[in-house]
């Protein structure tokens, strides 16, 4: 008589969830917020007292628009992007926004203590450079 001394396998389900590839992508997102959100706050490091409107309701930005900010201080001081120019310049340094294949959207921002001349001035600026996407940054009163 032939014997076998083989034992039963018992098929269970495996318990352990290997997360190694979960960690590697939390890490690398991680990364990129850290690298991301100094650029995001850079903009907002430009101390501007905006001009003041009432609540209404707002249109979402294309997913597809990059922008591009214009900063005008109360004391005359004119800024692209963190890049300070002096406004007899800048439709010069508009230029090579211009001649882009997609131009980006000028977000203005402007001192409420700013005068009137110097946002006419930019205005022309874009406008002498076919440069039209325009929004401006307001906040919003009580």
């Amino acid at each position: 008589m032939a014997r076998t001394f083989r034992r039963p396998r018992a098929t269970h389900p495996i318990s352990e969830l290997n997360v190694t590839n979960l960690i590697d992508l939390a890490f690398t997102l991680l990364i990129i917020f850290m690298i991301a959100t100094p650029l995001i706050q850079q903009e907002q490091t430009i101390p501007v007292n905006l001009p003041v409107e009432s609540k209404s309701a707002q249109t979402r930005p294309n997913k597809d628009d990059r922008f591009q900010t214009i900063t005008i201080k109360a004391d005359g001081t004119c800024l692209v992007g963190s890049q300070a120019v002096p406004l007899a310049n800048l439709r010069r340094h508009l230029v090579t926004y211009a001649a882009e294949p997609k131009p980006p959207v000028f977000r203005i921002r402007m001192d409420a203590k700013a005068t009137a001349q110097q946002f006419i001035s930019v205005m022309d600026a874009l406008k002498q450079n076919n440069l039209s996407r325009v929004t401006f940054d307001t906040q919003v009163g009580s």
